[in-house]
């Protein structure tokens, strides 16, 4: 018999006896054992622990996006209150302006008071001075009826003087011949003068009595010398010749008060002068009733002038038009 290392385990059942090489076979299978339930709980607590952190990354995450809400959330709230607190600054600024405007409102609204007085005294006056510009009777009351209806009569005579010639066409020294028959200087017989003749020196501006066009500029050679013919409303017509110079050309649209021309000597003339014809249709007309016609004197024209038949006129705009009731 081998040579053996027997082991003798007594217990109070009895004593067994256990060889070397029994025994450790029964180590090694133990550890064997013991290394496979080692790996396989490692191994499941692996798994766990892997587990466990996706878990935690995704609360980790979870949290993360939950903190940067927040701050985006406090950002707001904060940019939302710097906001309301500009806001009431404002309020706050506009309450004291409102409050310093009111005082000044109030001292104001007293001068106002007085203000409206010395208008309404002024408006009279004023209403009274258009009364006389018109020749009409002065009336104590300012009343908006009473004002439109002496505006709308000073706009329809404004208009009529602009259409119809009036006024002097030009500055004269005196007046050398007036409208009617005469003794012709050069033809030394008597003869119809269809105008009136203005002695002015040589160069003296020439100005139109309405607003029209010109019909002629020019020298006709018939004696006038250099003349300008203006066809006005209503088929006036206004008449300068024996002038020095024209300003204006035919076709051309002229207002009332234009410079023309100058006054001078040409034509058949026995000195400078310049003269004015005013016609109707071709038909002379008396100048001097058309000269001292103004918007003082408007209605004279009328009963001067009895070969035009004026009546007509107040059935044209805008003379038909009547103030408003």
């Amino acid at each position: 018999m081998k040579n053996k290392l027997i082991v003798t385990l007594t217990t109070v059942k009895g004593s067994r006896q256990y060889s070397l090489g029994q025994l450790a076979r029964y180590v090694i299978a133990l550890f064997i054992v013991l290394t496979m339930l080692s790996f396989a709980v490692s191994n499941w607590l692996l798994v766990r622990t892997q587990d466990d952190l996706a878990v935690l990354e995704e609360d980790h995450q979870q949290l993360t996006d939950q903190y940067e809400l927040m701050l985006g959330t406090q950002s707001l709230y904060k940019t939302e209150l710097d906001q309301l607190s500009a806001s009431l600054s404002r309020v706050a600024f506009e309450r004291d302006r409102l409050q310093a405007e009111n005082i000044r409102m109030g001292d104001q609204l007293q001068e106002e008071t007085v203000r409206v007085g010395e208008l309404h005294a002024t408006l009279g006056a004023s209403l009274n001075g258009l009364e006389a510009m018109l020749n009409l009777d002065t009336t104590e009351e300012v009343t908006p009826e009473r004002l439109e209806q002496l505006t709308l009569m000073a706009n329809q005579r404004l208009f009529m003087l602009n259409s119809i010639p009036n006024g002097l066409p030009i500055q004269p020294l005196r007046i050398t011949d007036k409208f009617g028959m005469r003794m012709h200087p050069i033809k030394k017989r008597r003869i119809m003068h269809n105008g009136i003749d203005y002695k002015a020196n040589i160069g003296t501006p020439v100005y139109v009595t309405a607003d029209g066009v010109v019909e002629y500029a020019g020298n006709k050679g018939d004696g006038y010398g250099k003349q300008v013919v203006v066809l006005h409303n209503f088929g006036f017509k206004t008449v300068y010749t024996h002038l020095n110079s024209t300003n204006v050309k035919q076709g051309e649209l002229v207002h009332k008060g234009q410079k023309i021309a100058e006054s001078g000597n040409t034509g058949k003339s026995t000195g400078p002068h310049l003269h004015y014809e005013v016609r109707y249709l071709y038909k002379p007309l008396d100048p001097a009733h058309f000269v001292s016609w103004n918007i003082a004197n408007f209605d004279t024209i009328f009963s001067n002038v009895k070969s035009v038949k004026w009546a007509s006129l107040k059935n044209l705009y805008p003379l038909n038009q009547s103030a408003q009731p």
